[in-house]
């Protein structure tokens, strides 16, 4: 599930988007939107390979800009470190569609942990929580997944197998509460984020596609 995260966050990038601290209430903050993005690693972002080839390219769906993203037995991901605080803006709300699954992907065993589909959020450098899209695990399961050392993931099942596959779903989450659930404290603020898909555990294919992800004041 986690490829390693830039080492991890060695310095904090500033200025990405006004170091995105101060947020005033019923603010958007866009953390990516595709739909206008000119480059398939927008600027800010960096991509990271873990295993085989990343293919990614923007493309027209249904008449809007979307981010393909598209795995044969690789790993990889785009991600971005950010500085902002949660008080504000606690919603994450973003756009994603699945149009395949890993064959037998379920992240709770670590000889299968592919998804087609995974939002990343790091609240420090061993705290982070993974909404995901997972071809078995229930919809709805939050538990402990598979992590480097020293490093703690909890993942968020939003969708699971078949049902909704091909289909365009925006998803809103509290992050405060969600951290509550998994580490029983109150986060204060994000460090990073991460959009990631893999299929190498599987020796299968999986293809998703992203729209835009924004933390808001409401859901």
């Amino acid at each position: 599930m986690y490829p390693g995260w830039l080492g991890y966050l060695p310095v904090m990038i500033l200025g990405l988007w006004g170091s995105c601290a101060g947020v005033a209430w019923g603010q958007k903050v866009v953390l990516v939107d595709f739909s206008t993005a000119r480059e398939t690693v927008p600027q800010g972002w960096e991509l990271s390979v873990k295993t085989g080839e990343a293919h990614l390219r923007l493309v027209q769906d249904n008449g809007k800009q979307a981010l393909q993203m598209r795995s044969e037995q690789a790993s990889f991901a785009l991600q971005k470190e950010v500085d902002i605080a949660l008080q504000k803006a606690p919603f994450l709300v973003w756009q994603w569609k699945v149009t395949e699954l890993p064959r037998g992907g379920d992240f709770r065993r670590s000889g299968t942990d592919d998804q087609a589909a995974q939002l990343i959020v790091a609240f420090s450098s061993s705290r982070f929580l993974s909404y995901i899209w997972d071809s078995t695990a229930p919809k709805g399961l939050v538990a402990s997944a598979p992590a480097p050392l020293f490093k703690k993931i909890f993942a968020v099942v939003m969708q699971s197998g078949e049902q909704g596959l091909g289909n365009w779903i925006t998803e809103r989450r509290n992050l405060i509460e969600d951290y509550k659930q998994a580490y029983g404290d109150a986060p204060e603020v994000i460090e990073g984020i991460r959009i990631q898909i893999n299929s190498q555990h599987t020796e299968s294919r999986a293809e998703s596609y992203w729209r835009s992800i924004a933390l808001t004041a409401k859901p």
